[in-house]
């Protein structure tokens, strides 16, 4: 035990200088010397007497920086991830869920009304307003799908909405109740 106080204890001042240097905090430049001094003295058996003290200390200090920094990394990146994250990481993007009942039974149909008015629509029109408002694509996929530009996709999707605002306003008044606003 002299050994170790003889050969690291005068180091520490150094240690701490290059802790300070790594950590950017004194509170942590402690902390970090701290566990240099400590892993040291537990593996000071292995030391071999003669070789270059400092340079095995200040390879144990900043392999225990790293060390911390991958942790705390690690442990903020998961801090930040929501439940559905583990499960796409694992299982990737494109899963089945379970779809709540209702959802599945009756989510999917549309009414006669909203039927025969996107059959009304143009081939292209209709397609447009089925990608991206039945299925929830978005404009990009809908453009890459059709081959067209994305900007046609937006205006294709504003002038069927238009015409289907036209089509269903009273529909859409007798039934909901709802009007547009002025």
């Amino acid at each position: 035990m002299a050994d170790f106080e003889q050969h690291v204890i005068p180091l520490a001042e150094e240690l701490y200088a290059s802790a300070l240097r790594y950590t950017k905090n004194p509170g942590d430049a402690e902390d970090l010397v701290q566990e240099t001094m400590l892993r040291a003295l537990a593996a000071w058996k292995r030391f071999i007497p003669g070789s270059n003290c400092r340079a095995w200390l200040f390879r144990i200090l900043t392999n225990s920086f790293i060390n911390n920094y991958r942790r705390r990394r690690r442990h903020r990146k998961f801090a930040h991830e929501t439940g559905d994250d583990c499960v796409v990481a694992l299982y990737g993007n494109d899963l089945r869920r379970s779809v709540d009942p209702e959802k599945d039974m009756f989510g999917h149909t549309l009414s006669d009304e909203v039927t025969s008015a996107l059959d009304s629509l143009g081939e292209d029109y209709r397609r447009v307003v089925e990608l991206a408002d039945l299925q929830g694509i978005r404009y990009r996929e809908i453009a890459e799908t059709l081959d067209v530009p994305i900007g046609t996709v937006m205006s294709r999707l504003f002038r069927a909405r238009r015409q289907l605002e036209d089509l269903l306003r009273n529909y859409a008044a007798q039934d909901y109740g709802i009007s547009r606003a002025a």
